[in-house]
């Protein structure tokens, strides 16, 4: 099987049922298929081959979605982008990742005198909504070319997908997926959410190029509807369930801390609501009790990172239970449980895996593992190590199966010669109430090697002192893990996908310093 061949599933269960829904705009099966099938022939007819590389660089849009369908369609490569990239970003994945097509939204318009210049393997440049100049727009290029039927092949480790890592450990590499990881992918997904037969509603209002649109292919597969929302809004995603009725939604924490604070937020109706997925970062366990208090029997946590795609292991809505009230805070620290179609397990440093209880870092092997980084057999070699794909996450497992993220391995803080795991302690900050977010980090410090210092945004209206925040968190932590210091910033420092950038955050302290621990 092709992964495209997810999307003619949902075809052939009912042609005229909507695939995509954006503001006014209705999209059928039929007409996608039929789009899909005229850019394929025109991407051939402009002189690509199948393998060849593209590119979508757009916000949230239905075409944008359909773009990466047809070039699946074609048997070619869909490079990630991410529309909060930099220009010279963008250039530098195009050049690296070898792309030869990239289609973009009229938003990046003042971007395209850059890319003809810098961007110098891509070929073709085709504007997604409208004509730019002299790039044309989709449907009307589209509609020189007929929509020719392809047949495509049934290797099942043929590259389809090259996914560009984002947050904050360095440059981004591309990770290379099959159709094989891909729909074992979907498998997982169907596994971890049972639709009992009807079509799924899924919002889409995070970015279609990461997580968020890594759930759209089983939302295919089913001939269900995806509603594109072309921004993280509160009260509109609010309003969008309510009236579409939606099933299915994702959302990375920090976006569910924004819905949480929306007034009268018990007003919506919700009742729609199936599978209220989170993840790409971990979530306060104080805000999930009053998640799951207000949207009720319908989280579910993944965990997964491009490597592996996901869920390496989930967190189902009953699993944020337990005898008949919401989890408790332990339980709702954990990742989950090991999904089906994976091998997870924690290993120490000499490549030998750990009994439970014990920290060590993640690792995987299954049917989702990536084949590799592109071009970067060294980087592959290491991060395959002993068999397993290393995630980079410190955790452990418990006797019930339950997977708890400590931290990145970069992250762990040494003082005096205690390991202090930054999570748990932005665990603790993160329930008091005058805390929006924050990060921990380690800075240089005479005696200890390191010291704890907490980087903090307050609430809107909020006012706590230093002092405050240091008493609050000696209460549950003890001297050692304590921060010893706090900043108060009005924004944490963000990578394009939303993940605070601790090393920005660590970079001052450590500017003169020869090593950096």
């Amino acid at each position: 099987m092709h992964i495209i061949d997810v999307f003619d599933r949902g075809l052939r269960c009912n042609p005229d049922a909507i695939c995509f829904i954006q503001d006014q705009r209705r999209y059928s099966y039929r007409e996608i298929d039929d789009l899909t099938r005229r850019i394929a022939q025109g991407l051939f007819a402009s002189g690509l081959s199948p393998g060849a590389h593209g590119a979508v660089l757009s916000t949230n849009h239905p075409l944008a979605f359909a773009c990466t369908l047809a070039l699946w369609r074609a048997e070619m490569v869909w490079i990630t982008l991410n529309a909060r990239d930099t220009v010279q970003e963008i250039v530098t994945i195009l050049n690296q990742l070898d792309c030869d097509i990239l289609f973009y939204h009229s938003t990046f318009s003042q971007w395209m005198a850059t890319f003809r210049t810098q961007a110098t393997h891509v070929k073709i440049f085709i504007c997604i909504d409208q004509q730019d100049e002299d790039f044309p727009a989709l449907t009307q290029w589209a509609e020189h070319y007929a929509p020719t039927t392809f047949d495509p092949s049934p290797d099942p480790d043929t590259l389809v997908t090259l996914q560009t890592t984002g947050g904050s450990t360095g440059l981004p590499k591309g990770v290379m997926h099959s159709s094989r990881s891909l729909l074992a992918m979907v498998d997982q997904h169907l596994a971890c959410m049972d639709y009992q037969g009807e079509p799924p509603v899924y919002l889409a209002a995070a970015p279609l190029t990461h997580t968020a649109g890594f759930l759209v292919p089983a939302i295919l597969a089913l001939g269900g509807t995806t509603v594109v929302l072309s921004r993280v809004n509160p009260r509109e995603m609010l309003q969008a369930v309510a009236q579409y009725q939606v099933t299915t939604f994702f959302l990375p924490p920090t976006a569910i801390y924004s819905m949480l604070a929306v007034p009268h937020l018990t007003d919506y109706d919700l009742s729609s609501l199936k599978f209220f997925v989170y993840g790409a970062s971990p979530m306060s366990p104080d805000k999930l009790q009053e998640t799951v208090a207000v949207f009720g029997p319908v989280m579910l946590q993944v965990y997964g990172q491009q490597e592996t795609e996901f869920p390496l292991t989930y967190l189902s809505p009953a699993d944020h239970y337990e005898n008949g009230s919401v989890a408790s805070r332990q339980r709702l620290m954990s990742c989950g449980r090991q999904a089906p179609l994976v091998e997870v397990a924690i290993m120490d440093g000499e490549g030998c895996i750990v009994p439970a209880n014990h920290v060590g870092e993640i690792v995987a092997r299954g049917a989702t593992m990536m084949r590799g980084y592109y071009k970067n057999p060294s980087l592959t070699a290491q991060t395959w190590a002993h068999g397993w794909v290393h995630t980079g996450d410190l955790g452990y497992q418990d006797e019930d199966g339950y997977f708890y993220i400590v931290d990145r391995v970069k992250d762990m803080i040494v003082t005096g010669g205690f390991n202090v795991y930054s999570s748990q302690v932005e665990n603790v900050l993160l329930a008091h109430p005058a805390i929006h977010n924050c990060a921990v980090i380690g800075v240089p410090d005479e005696q200890w090697g390191e010291a704890v210092k907490a980087v903090v945004e307050l609430k809107p209206g909020y006012t706590v002192s230093e002092e405050e925040l240091i008493q609050f968190c000696k209460k549950q932590l003890g001297g050692v893990k304590t921060p010893k210091s706090v900043d108060f910033v009005q924004t944490l420092p963000r990578s394009a996908v939303g993940k605070i950038l601790k090393r920005e955050l660590r970079a001052p302290y450590w500017a003169d310093r020869e090593r950096q621990v």
